[in-house]
C-alpha cells in the first residue's frame, strides 16, 4: 500500500524537519541555563528561601524547550499536549496532598 501521493493520509507518519541551526539554538540556550544554574547555586546564601524557587524555574524553562524542540511538541497535535500536561497536573495534584498530610500531621507525645 504505497502513499499514491496523497500528502493527507492521516495515517502516514510525518517527520519533523527542524533546521539544524534551530537545535544548535536551542542547544545554546540550554547551555546558558544550565551555566545560569550553576552561578545561582554559587549565590544560594545570598538568594536565601529565593535560592529553590529560581532553580525550579531555571528547570522548568529547560524542561520547556527539551519538551517543545527535541520532543517535537510544538510541531504535534494539541492532543500530544494535553497529554503531557495532564501529566505534570497530576504530578502536582500529588504534590499537593503530599504537603497537606504534612502540614495538617497532630504531633503525638509519648505517656512514657
Amino acid at each position: 500500500m504505497g502513499n499514491n501521493g496523497n500528502k493527507h493520509d492521516l495515517n502516514v507518519l510525518h517527520p519533523h524537519i527542524t533546521p539544524m541551526s534551530t537545535y544548535l539554538k536551542v542547544a545554546a540556550v540550554l547551555f546558558a541555563l544550565t551555566i545560569l544554574t550553576v552561578v545561582a547555586h554559587q549565590f544560594h546564601e545570598q538568594l536565601g528561601s529565593f535560592a529553590g524557587p529560581i532553580a525550579f524555574l531555571i528547570a522548568t524553562v529547560k524542561a520547556s524547550f527539551v519538551l517543545l524542540y527535541f520532543m517535537h511538541l510544538k510541531d504535534d497535535n494539541n492532543m500530544n499536549r494535553v497529554i503531557f500536561a495532564s501529566g505534570f497536573f497530576f504530578l502536582a495534584v500529588l504534590l499537593i496532598f503530599s504537603v497537606i498530610d504534612i502540614v495538617t500531621r497532630v504531633v503525638e507525645t509519648s505517656p512514657l
